[in-house]
């Protein structure tokens, strides 16, 4: 791992960069590519701050400790870093072994055994059910409705044909308009 150690507002100290040197090493085994960090050591009256930033692939950690040591600063600094590391790892684990729950928000169970039945393809982890509204509306104010959400699409029931539309934006930043034929 290519390690910069910055002392701000301290000498500079062969032992501690030496000590801080040697419990980042320890990180290379746990990434899957070799990695950069820059720990940035400094002191403040009586606080002895360790900050860092490591950065590998997709992973990119930020975190800063304090204590009246530099030592336990640093210390308490990597166990953190391992944690973050292994919380990452068990993430991509998670996601590659197709349990997607870390990147889901929001789940709503199922209430009838119809339901179930009816998904019985399906996994109950991989559907969200989110009910909508069954006012009719224009589809002008579905625009507005889809603008002022996070979400992006928006589906309705359009006001002038009775049925139900899905209005979406696009990539290119255009809205579209998918309604049933005939």
């Amino acid at each position: 791992m290519q390690t910069i150690v910055t002392f701000k507002k301290m000498d500079s100290s062969d032992s501690l960069k030496a000590y801080a040197q040697k419990k980042l090493d320890k990180f290379d085994r746990m990434l899957d590519n070799p990695g950069e960090a820059h720990l940035v050591l400094s002191v403040q009256k009586i606080r002895h701050i360790a900050d860092l930033t490591l950065s590998c692939d997709k992973l990119s950690i930020h975190l800063k400790e304090e204590s009246e040591s530099m030592y336990s600063s640093i210390d308490a600094l990597m166990d953190k870093v391992k944690a973050q590391i292994q919380k990452h790892k068990e993430k991509i684990k998670r996601h590659m072994s197709g349990n997607k729950q870390s990147l889901k928000n929001d789940t709503t169970e199922f209430t009838s055994a119809d339901e179930v039945t009816n998904l019985s393809s399906r996994s109950l982890d991989d559907i969200i059910i989110e009910p909508i509204d069954e006012k009719p509306m224009d589809v002008d104010d579905a625009v507005i409705e889809l603008n002022s959400s996070t979400q992006s699409f928006f589906v309705f029931n359009n006001a002038r044909t009775e049925q139900l539309n899905v209005l979406y934006k696009h990539n290119n930043g255009k809205l579209g308009l998918i309604q049933p034929r005939g």
